[in-house]
C-alpha cells in the first residue's frame, strides 16, 4: 500500500514580524542615545560612563525578552533567545565588575560578549529569514563578531577608549532600523 506524504511549509507567523519590527525601532532609537551619551563620557571612565555600559546589556535583556514572549506566541524557535538572555546578563554584571578595572577590563568584557552575542544574532537571523528583512541582522551579528575581536585587541594596546564602543552600538541600532524598515516591505508584499 502507497502512502501520499503532502509536505507543506507553516505559513509564516502573522504577529512575530510586526512585533519585531516595533521592537527593532525601539532598540534603534535606543542604541542612537545610547551611543551619543557615552561618546560625550567616553574620554574616561566614570560614574556616567559604567552606569551606560552596565545598561546597555541590560537593555539587551529587555529586549530578548520581549522577542521571546512575541516569538513563542506565534510558535516561533526561541532557544536561541535564551541564550542571549543568558549571555547578555552575565555581561551586565561582567561590565559592572569590570568597570572598577579599568578601559582594557570593559573592552575585553565587551568584546567576549560582542562576539557570543554575534554568533547567537547570526544563528537567529538566518533561522528567521523567511520573514524576512533579516539579512541586516544576520551581516550585523558577522559584524559583531569581528568587532568584539577588535575590542579585545585594542584593550591591549595604547589607544584603549570608550568611543569605540559608541561606534558599534550606533551601527547596531542602524542594522536594526534597516531590518524593521526591510520587515516593513516584507509584510507589505505579502
Amino acid at each position: 500500500m502507497d502512502t501520499l506524504v503532502t509536505t507543506t511549509h507553516a505559513p509564516a507567523p502573522t504577529a512575530a514580524p510586526a512585533a519585531l519590527r516595533r521592537l527593532y525601532f525601539v532598540r534603534f532609537a535606543f542604541a542612537a542615545v545610547w551611543a551619543a551619551l557615552l561618546f560625550t563620557a567616553a574620554d574616561t571612565l566614570g560614574p556616567l560612563s559604567a552606569t551606560l555600559l552596565v545598561i546597555y546589556p541590560l537593555f539587551d535583556v529587555a529586549c530578548a525578552v520581549v522577542d521571546v514572549r512575541s516569538a513563542a506566541a506565534d510558535g516561533g524557535p526561541v532557544r536561541n533567545l535564551y541564550l542571549n538572555i543568558a549571555l547578555s546578563s552575565l555581561t551586565t554584571v561582567g561590565l559592572a565588575v569590570a568597570a572598577t578595572s579599568g578601559i582594557p577590563a570593559v573592552l575585553r568584557v565587551w568584546g567576549a560578549w560582542a562576539v557570543t552575542a554575534g554568533l547567537v544574532q547570526l544563528v537567529v537571523g538566518v533561522a528567521r529569514r523567511r520573514m524576512g528583512g533579516q539579512w541586516a541582522m544576520i551581516a550585523s551579528g558577522g559584524i559583531s563578531t569581528l568587532a568584539g575581536a577588535s575590542f579585545a585587541a585594542q584593550a591591549g594596546g595604547a589607544d584603549a577608549s570608550l568611543k569605540s564602543l559608541a561606534g558599534y552600538a550606533f551601527l547596531g541600532g542602524v542594522f536594526f532600523l534597516v531590518s524593521a524598515l526591510r520587515l516593513g516591505r516584507a509584510a507589505k508584499s505579502a
